[in-house]
């Protein structure tokens, strides 16, 4: 089939419902239920903007099998105008959510098509696991569906001596029966982001989260399967989406994604959707070598860019409605939010015209510019927030209610919250748009996600410590010494 609409996307979701529980209860349908359902118009919406008038080229391309339209962020790049396209392509959906949804479909996307290009590094596992990683990116293609993932073990307690970070196999999700159909896994794994209101879960080892070498080969895997597969459930976190309007909560009433806790119980797996089993050491190099986790950085630092400049043009119309512009303090904290952006923007740019193909046959993005980017992110978002609360101060608490403009004091409002370029009604929705943002429990849980949903910074340091060569500039340094 063709690319998805936004339609056919939630009746997917309807037709083979998944097994999502939250406060308590067990969610019939996540397409109505109202903890969930702003976030699946959402997704809907993106799948839509495919084929919005003046889009489609920009959302889509040619299938190289079934030469149907299908989702660009599919597409294999093998030149620096794919890689272009590409971005283009993920820019709009990041712009569409503001930068707020950071499992966006576009992100699983990009993400198996690298394992599949890289097809021999699983058939060194098992031959056949090729054709698997194969044939599954091009079923996920032809019917554009939505994935989730979940890449991380619990743990009963954080060592800190571990770096990277070693899983104890005691709660860690596990192979516990193989026969000639498949294989049953049991145990927890989090935090699968977008996990109710997809059609499919991945589960993979995580850059920075590995096993230990002497680790039991029934810990270290690579599968995919429906979301309604049956053993397998979902518990979310409590909604951020509290049944506000998009008045009084602009983002949380669009945009909750959901994060939810996995349970995997004696969930079969057949062999078709497994693409590595029992090699802890290839478990561990499968984001570096197969160079997925550069492809999903170059989605994630181009959401990062959409995200600044969402701040950044926020932050200019608090300025500007509260006339604080000429406040050398202000313009010392826009000039930070700039950098921010430019800092990113410059990262994204300099890993796109630095790509080159890779061992796979792929154009692929430079690695470290998007290393930088993002931990660099972890670090700039927060202090995005602080600088929102510092710009906006009061005017983040007087901030009335949609039904407030309809109320007794409704003529109150209009005649003492206006300024001097802004009236109340804009006031008010430009400062509700400020607290959702940085604020409101929507906004918090932006922060703490933009922390660490990359993985700490710590561990990401660590990491580009040991793959950064500094060797050769250390020898100029040298040859600079020896010099008479």
């Amino acid at each position: 089939m063709p690319a998805r609409t936004g339609q056919q996307y939630l009746s997917g979701l309807r037709e083979n419902a998944a097994e999502v529980y939250i406060s308590g209860k067990q969610v019939e349908d996540v397409t109505t239920n109202s903890s969930l359902c702003n976030g699946a118009a959402s997704v809907a919406a993106l799948y839509d903007m495919q084929y919005q008038e003046g889009l489609c080229d920009e959302m889509t391309y040619a299938s190289p099998t079934s030469r149907e339209p299908v989702g660009l962020s599919f597409i294999t790049p093998r030149t620096h105008e794919d890689l272009q396209r590409r971005h283009t392509m993920m820019s709009r959906w990041a712009q569409a959510s503001c930068g707020m949804m950071g499992r966006s479909p576009d992100f699983m996307n990009v993400t198996f098509m690298a394992m599949a290009a890289a097809g021999d590094f699983f058939a060194q596992n098992r031959p056949e696991f090729k054709d698997n990683v194969q044939n599954y990116y091009e079923y996920i293609r032809e019917n554009d569906l939505t994935l989730t993932h979940t890449l991380v073990n619990l743990q009963r307690n954080r060592s800190p001596m571990a770096t990277p970070l070693v899983d104890r196999t005691d709660v860690a999700l596990k192979v516990v029966k193989q026969s000639e159909s498949g294989m049953v896994v049991r145990g927890p794994r989090v935090l699968a982001t977008l996990g109710p209101l997809a059609d499919e879960i991945a589960v993979y080892p995580a850059l920075n989260h590995q096993l230990s070498l002497d680790a039991q080969k029934d810990y270290s895997f690579a599968f995919a399967i429906p979301c309604n597969t049956p053993g397998l459930s979902f518990l979310c976190r409590e909604s951020f989406d509290v049944g506000r309007s998009h008045f009084d909560h602009p983002l949380g009433s669009r945009f909750e994604e959901m994060d939810a806790i996995v349970f995997f119980d004696d969930v079969f797996v057949p062999w078709e959707r497994v693409f590595l089993l029992g090699d802890v050491q290839m478990c561990n190099d499968l984001p570096v070598t197969t160079n997925r986790s550069i492809h999903a950085g170059h989605q994630v630092v181009t959401k990062q860019v959409a995200k600044c400049e969402f701040v950044l043009g926020l932050a200019n119309l608090m300025v500007r409605t509260l006339g604080s512009g000429k406040m050398p303090a202000v313009q010392q904290m826009m000039a930070e939010l700039i950098e921010n952006l430019e800092v990113v923007k410059a990262c994204l740019r300099a890993a796109e015209a630095d790509a080159a193909i890779d061992q796979w046959g792929v154009m692929c993005p430079a690695r470290f510019p998007l290393m930088v980017a993002r931990n660099q992110f972890i670090r700039m978002y927060p202090r995005m927030a602080e600088i929102l609360h510092q710009l906006g101060s009061s005017s983040l608490m007087a901030i009335p209610t949609e039904a407030d403009f309809n109320g007794p004091l409704a003529e109150h409002i209009t005649t003492y919250l206006d300024t001097d370029t802004t009236s109340a009604e804009e006031r008010v929705r430009i400062f509700r748009l400020a607290w959702d943002t940085c604020c409101s429990a929507f906004g918090t849980r932006q922060v703490l996600y933009e922390r660490y949903f990359g993985g700490n910074t710590l561990q990401n340091s660590v990491l580009l410590y040991n793959l950064y060569d500094s060797d050769a500039l250390s020898d100029r340094v040298l040859e600079f010494l020896s010099q008479e």
